[in-house]
């Protein structure tokens, strides 16, 4: 949706690669040989045909060195694929992006079940992002890959990387969160909603949860994100746009509050004038992967 309804943010990817084989660890962090660059497309991490991941494997890696980024596209909840995040968008591909910035790191790009209104209702989308981290986990020696992970997304991928994030301490806590516009309080969105039709806001809430706060206020409470940070959750940055007509910046800001009264590292970016994504440019986002990995930097040693 081109207005970015919660959905996807930009990007893709071409990337040529070893057709052999992932090398299985020796057990002392390292492969016989320097394994290859590899690029691996629609693994599956379920049984489900809409579970599946692309994963992008650096030269080099290491079981001892090599960090992990997870990455989540938006759309919803309802909508988006992982393909928005390596396609050619606002003149950046975000799987190309992160991976001239983070040379090192090994990407893996997820899909998930998306919500009909009717079947696939929240938190299956959170289920399957924790089935997929726990895929991630599970074939490490496999992919010759550490333990170091960082969560990005971006509108409800941002959700659902930040709920996986501050909810769940199995089979790891990421070091670092990532949170492109996201929504963080899904009781305060549908109670207040914003933008010129706030009631679609509402109605993709309700159909996405297949309930309101009235009718159901504990799925709500329990799959709201900043309901979960605790001293000691993921450093976090946020980049919102100050007229997001979809996720209010509020909800950007509530999660930095959080992060700050219990003492945990975050960075707030806020675009004056700008939306939920789709009006940012070129110029904004150069700006804000510039943040983003200075952050990740400073924060993931």
């Amino acid at each position: 949706m081109k207005s970015r309804k919660l959905l996807p943010l930009v990007v893709v990817i071409s990337f040529f690669s070893s057709c052999s084989k992932p090398k299985v660890d020796d057990g002392g962090g390292t492969s016989p040989t320097p394994a290859t660059a590899q690029t691996l497309p629609d693994v599956s991490y379920g049984s489900d045909a809409a579970q599946k991941m692309d994963i992008y494997l650096p030269a080099g890696r290491t079981t001892a060195s090599t960090k992990v980024i997870v990455l989540i596209h938006g759309g919803a909840w309802s909508g988006g694929d992982k393909k928005d995040l390596s396609t050619l968008q606002y003149g950046m591909i975000i799987t190309d992006t992160l991976k001239t910035r983070f040379p090192g790191y090994a990407i893996f790009n997820i899909n998930y079940r998306l919500s009909t209104g009717t079947a696939n209702l929240f938190p299956t989308q959170e289920n399957d992002i924790k089935t997929a981290v726990q895929f991630i986990y599970d074939h490490a020696a496999t992919y010759l890959i550490g333990d170091k992970y960082i969560f990005i997304g971006e509108s409800a991928g941002a959700h659902l990387a930040m709920l996986q994030g501050y909810k769940y301490a199995t089979p790891l806590k990421p070091k670092a969160i990532v949170s492109l516009f996201g929504p963080s309080d899904l009781t305060d969105m549908y109670n207040n909603p914003v933008g010129p039709s706030p009631t679609v806001t509402q109605l993709v809430l309700a159909q996405t949860i297949g309930a309101t706060p009235t009718s159901n206020a504990a799925i709500y409470t329990s799959s709201s994100p900043v309901n979960f940070i605790v001293a000691g959750s993921a450093p976090t940055i946020l980049l919102h746009g100050s007229n997001d007509p979809l996720v209010s910046p509020t909800q950007s800001v509530a999660v930095k509050n959080k992060l700050t009264a219990v003492g945990t590292v975050n960075q707030y970016v806020l675009y004056p004038g700008k939306g939920h994504g789709d009006d940012w440019g070129d110029a904004i986002y150069k700006d804000a992967f510039n943040n983003i990995q200075a952050f990740i930097t400073a924060n993931v040693p």
